[in-house]
């Protein structure tokens, strides 16, 4: 074959490869994006988990001890907040997180200050179920830890690659849109005090 006959095929060559290149960071994208719906998934099921677990809780301070009301009553408060917020993978923007965050991070200082007031009172403490969930809890609050650090990890790979050249341009192309990162809450570089809750 000739110089002349190469040249005839070159414009359908680089058609061929730009269509191909396309399928396969098209494919590696939606792999990616999926990669990340499945962990939100994951994060959603560990703050379900610590929901339905303190529906139990609350039952048990109810029956377990004439207890300080208005805590009660602000943890009730707080997981009913925090249950009304649903966020779906395709809302993941910087201010849908933030709401959903800040109605987690309520609800779950609201637990930390039912354990601390629990602590004062022996009666409960000595209740099964409520030494069963103080187990529990630090095991909840570390799963929902991993499963953001994770979410947060698969972010930035989705991210990435969206931002890079040339996936960005088939990004654009086909609507991939970026993802929002859980952030920690303001002043959460400060360790909390027993003595505020």
């Amino acid at each position: 074959m000739n110089t002349k006959g190469l040249l005839k095929w070159w414009p359908l060559m680089l058609v061929a490869l730009l269509f191909f290149h396309g399928c396969s960071t098209y494919n590696s994208l939606v792999k990616k994006e999926e990669g990340v719906t499945a962990q939100w998934q994951q994060v959603e099921v560990q703050y379900q988990a610590r929901m339905d677990k303190t529906e139990n809780l609350l039952e048990i301070v109810k029956r377990a001890a004439d207890f300080e009301k208005s805590t009660l009553s602000e943890v009730v408060e707080a997981r009913a907040k925090a249950t009304s917020i649903q966020l779906n993978v395709d809302e993941l923007t910087e201010e849908n997180l933030e709401k959903f965050q800040a109605a987690q991070e309520s609800f779950g200082r609201s637990l930390g200050r039912l354990m601390a007031v629990a602590e004062n009172y022996p009666n409960l403490k000595s209740v099964e179920a409520f030494r069963d969930f103080q187990a529990q809890y630090e095991g909840m609050e570390n799963r929902i830890a991993v499963e953001r650090y994770r979410f947060n990890e698969i972010c930035q790979k989705y991210n990435t690659s969206i931002r890079r050249f040339p996936s960005n341009v088939y990004a654009q192309m086909f609507g991939f849109d970026k993802k929002a990162y859980f952030k920690s809450s303001e002043g959460a570089e400060k360790a909390p005090s027993i003595k505020d809750m």
